[in-house]
């Protein structure tokens, strides 16, 4: 699974923060930068002084003020702390904002763009300074040279932004006034389908070029989005790989990263900044799915809305959950899914997020899941799995109506 996903409150500003993060050629960005970048985005959202007051704790070696309160499931991918050297990093960041002759207060656009690009410019920084030790700089060289894309929103009231690089992507579901759904995207796919994004990596690269940007749909024929965070063998010099490679005691990662693509003439061919929109939330605005593109590669934005919609109606009647045992093999998950078919609790599942990956992996033609598809789909082994799915991640965001209209009343 090279998927990771976060959520946290900001306590030294108002909002919250939702993020998925579709890691490739490994799992040590998409882990890294799930860690740390609502810390970057948090941190980029503060007054000077509250920066300054962090600033003094730390130069007087006393606690400082949690940044952000964690938002856990249980099924999370295990988390692990901030580093030491994270942390000092996210340090020089901050002090890096207080030197600005004016305020630091971004807005919020502003702070998510910084934030994104700050985080990716010192992943790339990481694996060139020396380290203190043989696993940290194998780490720091698993997380530069693999890549991830990331789709983050912070929601403040009825304010909500979303940031996005590469092709993970969030939907807002809408309650029309009629009874009727619709879909309301809030991101677009960074990639080879995407007009917008063929025309900027033109006009960044000579026309020579033209034909080489995108081969098979892919960037330099390699990667899938046009952005993402890592992936510094399609940011660095040919020269600067050779360098950071060849000062490295692991001849594993040089044998991994030491290809350079074809058609490499005029580098950086990615970037990791966002695009931000901003959306400010109606009563008939009721969720928003944020997800990477697993999920859409199965299912459309129409049909993602429509299946939240009806689980949310569903959800009134209260059923009892089904028991679930380990080990899972193919009969007993055929079992279990009939069982769960002849109860009537085919749509029924507790979290909205499940939901959607068990209609993903196990829908049919006429939009249903078939429960022997899907078991035969969750026990497919790993090398297998791959061949019929990308990993799923997926966050819903519930929106409290009455908060919305109480904020528009108070409006006039």
């Amino acid at each position: 699974m090279e998927d990771r996903r976060s959520a946290a409150t900001c306590l030294q500003t108002a909002g919250m923060l939702f993020g998925v993060f579709d890691g490739h050629a490994g799992a040590a960005c998409a882990q890294a930068v799930s860690e740390r970048l609502l810390h970057y985005i948090a941190v980029s959202l503060m007054s000077r002084q509250t920066l300054e007051e962090i600033e003094l704790a730390v130069e007087s070696m006393k606690p400082i003020r949690p940044i952000l309160q964690w938002h856990r499931h249980p099924n999370d991918v295990e988390y692990r702390e901030i580093t030491s050297q994270y942390f000092e990093n996210l340090r020089v960041y901050w002090q890096h904002l207080l030197d600005l002759d004016t305020e630091p207060g971004f807005s919020l656009e502003e702070a998510m763009v910084c934030a994104f690009k700050r985080l990716d410019s010192d992943i790339s920084l990481e694996v060139q300074a020396p380290q203190e030790n043989e696993l940290m700089r194998n780490i720091a060289l698993q997380v530069a040279f693999s890549g991830a894309t990331a789709c983050v929103a912070h929601v403040d009231g009825v304010h909500l932004h979303v940031a996005n690089t590469g092709d993970c992507r969030a939907v807002l579901g809408v309650h029309e006034e009629d009874g009727t759904w619709s879909t309301l995207p809030l991101t677009r796919d960074h990639n080879a389908y995407d007009e917008f994004e063929i025309r900027r990596l033109k006009r960044e690269h000579p026309r020579s070029e033209e034909q080489t940007l995108f081969v098979n749909d892919r960037l330099l024929g390699i990667l899938m989005p046009s952005r993402a965070f890592g992936d510094v063998q399609l940011k660095w010099s040919k020269e600067l790989q050779h360098s950071v490679l060849e000062n490295s005691c692991d001849i594993e990662a040089l044998n991994i990263y030491q290809y350079v693509p074809p058609n490499y003439y005029t580098p950086p061919y990615l970037t990791a900044e966002p695009e931000v929109t901003y959306h400010k939330l109606r009563s008939k605005d009721k969720f928003l799915v944020i997800a990477s593109d697993g999920l859409w590669e199965m299912l459309s934005n129409e049909k993602v809305v429509k299946l939240v919609a009806g689980h949310l109606t569903e959800l009134n009647v209260q059923n009892p959950q089904l028991t679930f045992k380990k080990p899972v093999n193919l009969g007993y998950m055929h079992n279990l899914l009939l069982q769960r078919k002849s109860r009537g609790l085919g749509s029924l599942d507790r979290n909205i997020a499940t939901h959607l990956i068990r209609h993903a992996i196990g829908g049919n033609e006429c939009g249903e899941v078939d429960p022997e598809r899907l078991a035969a789909m969750l026990t497919l082994p790993e090398d297998l799995a791959r061949m019929y799915r990308d990993d799923i991640t997926v966050t819903v965001v519930l929106f409290n109506s009455d908060t919305i209209e109480s904020h528009y009343r108070g409006e006039e």
